[in-house]
């Protein structure tokens, strides 16, 4: 018996979750900086598919208070955190691919997870939401710790493969193994625009 054969269902009330999709992982000045920018540009597919049917967009970034007050034992831990979103800053920023519009809730927090110490959960929750697709930076960090609380908070939880990234192939590829084996499905762009698509008919 496979004590990871399990399948979570997607369900019909989706919304996408943009997690940290800021400059400092994408410009070549940043230590957070990723070796390929492709995820970037797969999860600009999914939000647009997205828009274009009215399923809702949520963003996350990150920021801290002067001297990284609320960041606490985390920005002790990664000390880049305090260099590069102290206060905000321009590397803290949403990338243009995926900035974004005027209807879109952005939520600023400051851990890993994007339901910790925020409104999220609440907010999928008061919008009727059941199904979470998730795009975005680091599949090891936040994009993982945010899937792992999905689940926890009843959302099923769809991280799409091409449009996650990380600092290299392996501590991606082995997060995105375990994530399928315990919290969440690990989906192909191409499937989750065909479920956007789907869904667009209800």
């Amino acid at each position: 018996m496979n004590a990871f054969g399990g399948r979570l269902e997607p369900e019909r009330r989706p919304a996408v979750l943009a997690v940290d999709l800021m400059r400092a992982y994408f410009d070549a000045d940043s230590p957070l900086c990723l070796p390929s920018d492709g995820c970037l540009y797969s999860a600009g597919r999914v939000i647009a598919a997205a828009r274009a049917v009215q399923v809702p967009v949520l963003h996350t970034r990150v920021a801290y208070g002067p001297g990284g007050i609320d960041g606490g034992l985390f920005v002790r831990k990664v000390t880049a955190l305090r260099q590069l979103f102290d206060g905000g800053g321009a590397m803290g920023e949403l990338m243009p691919q995926v900035a974004p519009t005027a209807e879109e809730l952005v939520l600023v927090k400051q851990y890993a997870s994007a339901f910790f110490g925020t409104s999220l959960a609440s907010t999928l929750r008061a919008g009727g939401i059941d199904t979470v697709v998730m795009v975005g930076v680091s599949t090891s960090g936040c994009v993982r710790a945010s899937a792992v609380d999905a689940i926890q908070h009843g959302f099923v939880p769809l991280v799409v493969r091409d449009a996650v990234g990380d600092r290299a192939a392996e501590p991606h590829e082995a997060n995105l193994s375990d994530l399928q084996a315990k919290y969440a499905e690990v989906v192909s762009e191409a499937a989750a625009l065909a479920y956007l698509a789907e869904v667009s008919g209800d």
